[in-house]
Parts: C-alpha cells; structure tokens; sequence
C-alpha cells in the first residue's frame, strides 16, 4: 500500500519561487509513487486575512493554476480546497481538547509569524490554534509523509503529539504519526538576503515571473560586499547569488567552477547574475508557459479542483466515522434507545 503525502499551500498570492525548491519539486517527484492530497489551505489563510476574504477567493485559482503549471497531476493527485472539507473543522474542535493553550503560546512557528507581522495583544484564536487545524488536516487524511520547509518542522511535531495524546486517550490506532520530508533547500533566502522567500515581505519571484522581473531583481541580488574589483578574490559564504545557484543551477560542476573562479578573483558580479538571470529563466519559463496555456480554460481548472475536492470530501468523511468510533460520539438512534 502506497503511504499518503498530505500537503499544501495558503492562496495568498501566487506561488514563488521559494515554494518550488521547499516542496513543490518533491511532491511533483512523489505523486508517482505516494497518494498524494494537496490541499488550498483558505480556511488557514483567513486567520491573518480575515478582514480581505476576496484576497483569498481570488487566489484559489491562481494557486491551482500554479499547481498544475509545475507538474501536480489531478489523476495521481487529489488538490481540494480546504474549507471545502466541513470533517476538518470537527476534527479541529476534538484535538482541541488534546493540548493546552500554553503549548501553543509557545510554538516556535506560530512565534516567529507573530512577529514577522507584528502581532501582539492583537492576534486572534483563529491565528494561535491554526497549528491545531493543521494536525487535523493531517490526520484526516492520514499523512505519513509530510513535505515542509524548515520553518513548518515545529507543526510537524506538535502534530505527533495529539496524534499520540489522542491515540493513548481512547486507546486506539486509528491515527498515524506524519514524518516531515525536507528538501535540499528547505529555506530559500529572499532576494533581498533576508529572512526567508515571501510575498508578504516582498522579496520573492513567482512561478510565472517574466524575463524582465527576474531581471530586475536579481540585478538587486546582494553578493559579497568586499568584492569591489573583478580581478578580487569573492566570498561563497553567505552570497545570495550563490545559494540561488545551488539551488536551480542543474549543472552542479559549473556551479562548482563558478565558485572557485570567483574565490580565487577575476569573475565580475555582474557576469554572475547574468548567468543565474538564464538559469532562473530556464526553469520558469515552463511553468510561464503551461500557466497562460491553462488559463484560456478556466472552466476546466474549476472542474479539476470541484472534482478533487469532491474525492477528498468522501475520504474525510469515511476517516472522520473510524476517528468518531474510536472516541465512542459515533452516535446513532439505537445507542440512544439503550439508555432509556
């Protein structure tokens, strides 16, 4: 039996870059040989965007245009919306009894977004418990292999734990453990050098940038400070030209003579961005392409995702009986005739 991959995306915007090298590459690669769920996480996505629900509407569709550009196959894989799926908000509610507000408070992720947005006395319940709701999301569909980044890893294991509180609560078996699967970039730096790739701090290239942004940004690409003159020798080491190199150069040996070249001097910065201009257009360029070929036919990217979404609503509710029978509320009219 094929183990399960449960993962996906907020539709904030349009996927970038950052998004492709942390996950996008490993689920396109494991949907051949996993049975793969990718959720749209809307309901997620409204815990910080409460106030703008059309922000979150509009992007379903660039999202799942997005997907399918890349390579995520709708035969191999089931992509659904997640507000769609009214099993994950009662499972919510239930592993909400399986741990504590101060566990919460202190989740590493949950903390580091807090303050990435500015959050204080301000964040809603919706925003602190939403690492709940991804446990429900995982164990509803009964994720084994979790593709993250670095900075998900705390959801990860908060996720083991009311599987693990759950399981030994009602004595039973019905929910696995997820194990994270990190890729070899499981953190894109922005373009900027700065914390990680993100829309929100404007410092990422979408899937279907042009030519023209990729060049606008990556003329703005910090590499080493110190490298003044061509002939000087360059620093590696903390130069964002070179971790986008290593992350979507395929030619691991040019890369590999880039770096001593400009270790040892004589390669300009300029001649360097040139050449990662080219590489990030190579892959882009693709995913440009299927983009604006799928969205001539909106219709049949809706009736890919209704008929995702309608696989995933009967797979969530055939889990959701099996959960609700093992916690005994799996009520019927007989149970009830037996208590009179």
């Amino acid at each position: 039996m094929k183990k399960r991959i449960l993962t996906g995306d907020r539709p904030t915007g349009q996927l970038h870059l950052g998004h492709y090298v942390g996950s996008l590459k490993n689920r396109i690669e494991m949907q051949h040989s996993h049975e793969q769920f990718v959720m749209i996480a809307d309901a997620q996505a409204l815990t910080d965007n409460y106030d703008h629900p059309e922000k979150i509407r509009s992007n379903i569709f660039e999202v799942m245009l997005d997907y399918l550009a890349v390579g995520i196959d709708p035969s191999k894989s089931t992509i659904f919306i997640q507000s769609q799926i009214p099993q994950l908000f009662e499972l919510t509610f239930y592993f909400l009894n399986m741990v504590t507000y101060n566990r919460l408070k202190h989740n590493p992720t949950v903390k580091m977004e807090m303050q990435q947005k500015g959050m204080e006395e301000t964040v809603t319940a919706g925003f602190m418990i939403y690492p709940v709701s991804q446990a429900a999301d995982i164990a509803l569909f009964g994720g084994e292999v979790i593709p993250v980044g670095a900075d998900q890893m705390p959801i990860i294991e908060q996720t083991n734990e009311i599987v693990r509180r759950f399981n030994s609560v009602y004595h039973t078996d019905v929910l696995k453990e997820a194990q994270p699967l990190l890729s070899l970039c499981p953190r894109l730096p922005g373009a900027d050098g700065k914390a990680k790739m993100s829309k929100s701090l404007g410092n990422a290239l979408t899937l279907s940038a042009s030519f023209k942004e990729i060049e606008e940004v990556v003329k703005k690409m910090y590499t080493d400070p110190a490298h003044l003159r061509v002939e000087d020798p360059g620093r590696v080491e903390g130069n964002v030209v070179f971790t986008y190199l290593d992350a979507f150069d395929p030619d691991l040996n040019r890369v590999k003579e880039l770096k001593d070249h400009y270790q040892r001097g004589g390669l300009g910065d300029m001649t360097l961005k040139r050449h990662l201009m080219q590489v990030l257009e190579n892959c882009v360029a693709p995913f440009r392409e299927n983009r604006e070929r799928l969205k001539q036919n909106p219709q049949m990217v809706l009736d890919l995702l209704q008929e995702g979404t309608s696989r995933a609503k009967k797979e969530g509710q055939r889990k959701l009986e099996e959960i609700k029978d093992a916690m005994r509320i799996n009520y019927r009219l007989d149970h009830f005739s037996t208590m009179r």
